[in-house]
C-alpha cells in the first residue's frame, strides 16, 4: 500500500529531491563539478514542520555517516530545535573565482619529493626533450648529484644524435638543375651547356659554394687525399687549400686540350696529373692559401662557356692524362666525380656533410668508369696483376661478362666484358654477379676503399669478382 501522493519525494529540476513529511532531509547525489564551485551549490531547501503527519508514527533519526567524503566534513543531523543564533544574512558579494592556475594548488601543497627510481625512469624522454619544465628541471637537478644516472643520460644524448644525423644547410643537388630548366623553359638559352659538360658545371658550383664561407682556419685545414696504387691504398696529406690548387692543375689539361692558358705557365709539366701537382704544391714559396679559390672558380667558368661556344664537335677532341687519354666529353664527366670526391674530403675535413650528386649526374659519372672497366683490367692483366684470360675472342665476339648490378639513385647494370676490351659483352656468356650501392662504387673507384672493404653482393666466379673490383679501384690516382 501506498500512502498519499504528497508523501512520494518530487525531483527538482536541479537534481534534488523533496524531503518526505516528517523524516530526515537527505540530499540527492550531486556532480564532480558542485563540490569544488561553490557558484553551483543549491539553495537550501525550506523544511516542513517537524510534527508527524496524522496517524504516521515518525521515524528515527539517523546517525551521521562513519565514513566522510574525501576532502568534506560528514554532513551533520539536522537539528530539530530551533536555533537561538542569527541565521547569517546573504552576502551580496559574489563567491570568490576558483584559480585557473593549475600549479597554485601544486605551490600551496608541495607534493613529496620524486623518487630516484622515478628520476631515471624520465631518463629516455629527457634525452628526446620531451619532458615538460617541471620534469626537466627535477631530472637536471637529479644529474648534478647521482653519477650513474649522469652516465646513463650521456649515453641516451649520444644514442639521439645517431637516431637523428645532422643536415647539411646547402640546398639539395637537384634544386640547381630544377631552377635552371624552368627558367631555360620560360626562355632558352642561345648558347646553351653541353649536357655532359652539365655535372662539371653543377659539382664545381656545389664545391664553390662549400667554400664561400670558410675562414682562414678553415681554409689550412688538414685534409688527406687516398687513392689505390700498388695493390695498396695511398694517402697524402694537404690543406684544404692544397686540394683546391690539385684540382685547379688537373683540370689544366681540359683547358690545354681547348687551347686555353695553362695554369701552371708554360714551364708546366705535361700529361701526368700526379707530376702537375707535385709541381704546383713544390714551386709555392708559402703555403696555398684562399687566393687559389679565384683562380680555380674563372677557371672553370671559362671551360664551361668555352665548350658551350665550342658547337658539337668539340665532344670527342681528346684530352691527354699522360699514360692515357680520354675525349672530351668524358674528361667533363672525370672532372665532374673528381670534383665531388675531393669535396666530400674537404667537407669530412671540416666536419659538414656532403650530399652525393644527383641521380642523372652520378648514373653518368658511374656509366664513365663501367666503360673504362675492361681497359682497366687489361692494363692489369699486361702487368701480371690480374689472372690471365680464359679465351681470346675477336674484335666485336661475345666473350665472358661480369654484370655489374648498382643499387640506389643513379644505379642500374652494366656488363663488363673480361678477357678484351674489344670483346663484346653477353648475358650468355656471364660467367658471375656483382652487385653494389651507387655511392659505395664511387668510393671504391676513388680509392676511399679497398676492394677487400667493399660490401658488395658476389656470386659466380670468384676470380672474375676480385679482379673486377680490383680494376675499380685503380681507376684512382691523386
Amino acid at each position: 500500500m501506498t500512502g498519499p501522493a504528497e508523501e512520494f519525494p518530487e525531483d527538482f529540476p536541479d537534481g534534488y529531491q523533496r524531503p518526505v513529511s516528517g523524516s530526515a532531509w537527505i540530499p540527492g547525489p550531486r556532480g564532480p563539478a558542485d563540490d569544488l564551485d561553490p557558484r553551483h551549490a543549491p539553495d537550501p531547501l525550506p523544511r516542513e514542520s517537524p510534527e508527524p503527519a496524522p496517524g504516521r508514527t515518525p521515524p528515527p533519526a539517523r546517525e551521521p555517516s562513519r565514513l566522510p567524503l574525501p576532502e568534506q566534513s560528514p554532513p551533520s543531523e539536522p537539528s530539530s530545535e530551533p536555533s537561538s543564533e542569527p541565521s547569517p544574512e546573504p552576502s551580496s558579494e559574489p563567491p570568490p573565482e576558483p584559480s585557473s592556475d593549475p600549479s597554485a594548488e601544486d605551490l600551496a601543497v608541495p607534493g613529496p619529493p620524486p623518487t630516484h627510481a622515478l628520476l631515471k625512469s624520465l631518463l629516455g624522454a629527457w634525452a628526446l626533450a620531451a619532458c615538460s619544465a617541471e620534469e626537466t628541471l627535477a631530472v637536471e637537478d637529479h644529474l648534478t648529484e647521482c653519477a650513474p644516472c649522469a652516465e646513463e643520460a650521456l649515453r641516451l644524448r649520444d644514442a639521439v644524435g645517431l637516431l637523428q644525423p645532422e643536415e647539411t644547410l646547402d640546398l639539395k643537388p637537384l634544386l640547381r638543375s630544377r631552377v635552371l630548366e624552368d627558367c631555360l623553359g620560360r626562355r632558352p638559352a642561345r648558347i646553351p651547356v653541353p649536357g655532359w659538360a652539365t655535372p662539371y658545371d653543377t659539382e664545381t658550383a656545389r664545391l664553390d659554394a662549400l667554400l664561400r664561407d670558410f675562414g682562414d682556419a678553415e681554409w689550412h685545414t688538414p685534409v688527406r687525399l687516398k687513392w689505390f696504387e700498388e695493390e695498396r691504398r695511398q694517402s697524402r696529406r694537404t690543406t684544404v687549400a692544397g686540394v683546391i690548387g690539385h684540382l685547379l692543375t688537373v683540370d689544366g689539361l681540359v683547358a690545354a686540350a681547348l687551347g686555353l692558358d695553362d695554369p701552371l705557365g708554360p714551364q708546366a709539366p705535361p700529361g701526368d696529373p700526379t707530376d702537375r701537382t707535385e709541381h704546383f704544391w713544390n714551386s709555392q714559396h708559402h703555403p696555398t692559401t684562399r687566393q687559389v679559390r679565384e683562380p680555380w672558380r674563372e677557371q672553370g667558368h671559362t671551360l664551361i662557356r668555352t665548350v658551350s661556344f665550342a658547337g658539337r664537335g668539340v665532344a670527342e677532341l681528346a684530352v691527354d692524362y699522360g699514360q692515357f687519354a680520354l675525349p672530351l666529353a668524358d674528361a667533363f664527366l672525370e672532372r665532374a666525380f673528381e670534383c665531388w670526391v675531393h669535396a666530400w674530403d674537404i667537407a669530412e675535413a671540416v666536419d659538414y656533410p656532403y650530399e652525393a650528386p644527383s641521380a642523372p649526374h652520378l648514373h653518368q659519372m658511374i656509366d664513365l668508369a663501367a666503360r673504362l672497366l675492361p681497359g682497366a683490367l687489361a692494363e692489369r692483366r699486361r702487368a701480371g696483376l690480374a689472372a690471365p684470360a680464359r679465351g681470346l675472342v675477336a674484335a666485336g665476339a661475345p666473350g665472358r661478362t661480369l654484370h655489374l648490378e648498382i643499387e640506389g639513385a643513379g644505379g642500374g647494370g652494366w656488363d663488363i666484358a673480361l678477357d678484351s676490351p674489344a670483346a663484346k659483352p653477353s648475358a650468355e656468356h656471364t660467367v658471375a654477379h656483382v652487385a653494389l650501392e651507387g655511392t659505395e662504387f664511387c668510393q671504391l673507384a676513388a680509392g676511399h676503399i679497398s676492394p677487400e672493404e667493399a660490401a658488395a653482393g658476389q656470386h659466380g666466379d670468384r676470380e672474375a669478382i676480385r679482379d673486377v673490383l680490383f680494376a675499380a679501384a685503380s681507376l684512382s690516382r691523386l
